[in-house]
């Protein structure tokens, strides 16, 4: 696994392969209790009355006379709301969105400076054309977007923020995933206690997991990501169409990791997941299918499976090459058939947005050709 991928499930083998691989993981979390109060918590002054007669009867007559103030201002403001067909929160700047995961979040109705803790998230707002309104990102964002993204922006470790800095920062949302919690800690705990209105969205495991996400996205910045969603749906929907022409159903494993000899275990998407999701819609059979999540294989075990095409998102290695240099996978039918393949752009896979309809494209005319030679990427 690499950075920067968004995947759940794969925490054990990220810990013992950090070293060698620096892949990243990410484990399906959801989004914390406490994301509402940390959008939009308000604070309250107390007073301490003397026991001085003349300074209890002033302090009595000044209490009095801001209570009156505040109920008549409150009842105006109130007043002018209902006049105008407002709510309280538009009258306050401020609107109620709701993440993918369920939870309120209160935002501001204008949205000029955001925090992005995840790739995936960063390029949707970049795709928004939200990228001057990003006040810093994950190192990873600025590793893959960095040309799209301000000059000298901060940037910071997803998994281990510094939470005063980005207190400090002031943003109005900030967008992160399960990634940033797969330590079992809450990243974002102070920032969350210190008012920073956290969004967090738990990785996607099906197709419309990733259109609620970009519509989310472009919902809590006040930005039209319809144009964005229409990429996803109308592929989805071509691809489908045309994967009614299938007659020969191929077996295919998508893994992560590309074996090596002193690491042969691999990791592959099982059912419950968007790549899952992807083989189903494009005609299809998932080799890891019959387990959930992520799964770790040893190689033995994968290569009993036995898959027709393998497909790999691994940037590190050339799967085709690691494959097909090693005897133990010679008799594999995907080897006998010259079926194994190496993504284009693996980021287009391994962070679920709206440019994964590039990556599911480009696996469905892997795998049939023919059968898909008309429908294009609308990303290129």
């Amino acid at each position: 696994m690499r950075p920067g991928m968004e995947k759940p499930g794969l925490i054990s083998r990220r810990i013992i392969s950090m070293e060698r691989t620096k892949r990243m993981v990410v484990p399906a979390l959801l989004v914390a209790a406490a994301a509402l109060a940390a959008c939009g918590q308000g604070s309250t002054d107390t007073t301490q009355a003397t026991a001085a007669t003349a300074a209890a009867t002033e302090s009595s007559t000044a209490a009095a006379t801001e209570a009156s103030t505040e109920a008549s201002t409150a009842a105006s403001t109130e007043a002018a709301a209902e006049a105008t067909g407002e709510t309280t929160e538009e009258a306050a700047g401020t609107k109620e969105v709701t993440t993918p995961d369920g939870e309120t979040l209160e935002v501001p109705e204008s949205v000029d400076a955001i925090v992005s803790m995840a790739p995936s998230a960063t390029r949707v707002l970049i795709d928004l054309g939200l990228s001057d309104k990003i006040v810093a990102c994950d190192t990873y964002s600025e590793q893959y977007y960095g040309d799209q993204l301000p000059a000298d922006i901060p940037t910071f470790d997803m998994m281990s923020p510094d939470n005063e800095q980005l207190i400090a920062l002031d943003p109005d949302i900030l967008f992160a995933t399960g990634m940033s919690n797969a330590g079992g800690n809450d990243a974002y705990e102070t920032a969350r206690e210190n008012g920073v209105c956290i969004a967090q969205m738990a990785t996607p495991s099906s197709l419309q997991g990733i259109v609620d996400d970009v519509t989310f996205i472009g919902e809590a910045t006040g930005t039209d990501a319809s144009s964005l969603v229409q990429d996803l749906t109308d592929t989805e929907s071509a691809l489908q169409t045309a994967a009614a022409g299938v007659t020969d159903k191929k077996s295919v494993l998508v893994i992560a990791s590309t074996p090596t000899a002193d690491y042969p275990d691999i990791y592959a998407a099982g059912k419950d997941t968007y790549i899952d999701d992807i083989l189903t819609l494009i005609g299809a059979e998932n080799v890891a299918g019959d387990s959930s999540g992520w799964v770790s294989y040893s190689e033995e075990a994968a290569i009993a499976l036995n898959p027709d095409v393998i497909i790999s998102s691994d940037t590190y290695n050339d799967a085709v090459e690691a494959f097909s240099s090693n005897d133990a996978w010679k008799d594999v039918s995907a080897l006998q058939n010259d079926a194994v393949f190496t993504l284009t752009d693996a980021n287009e896979l391994n962070q679920p947005n709206n440019h994964t309809v590039s990556a599911m494209v480009e696996m469905a005319k892997d795998i049939y050709p023919d059968v898909f030679a008309d429908v294009s990427d609308p990303y290129q």
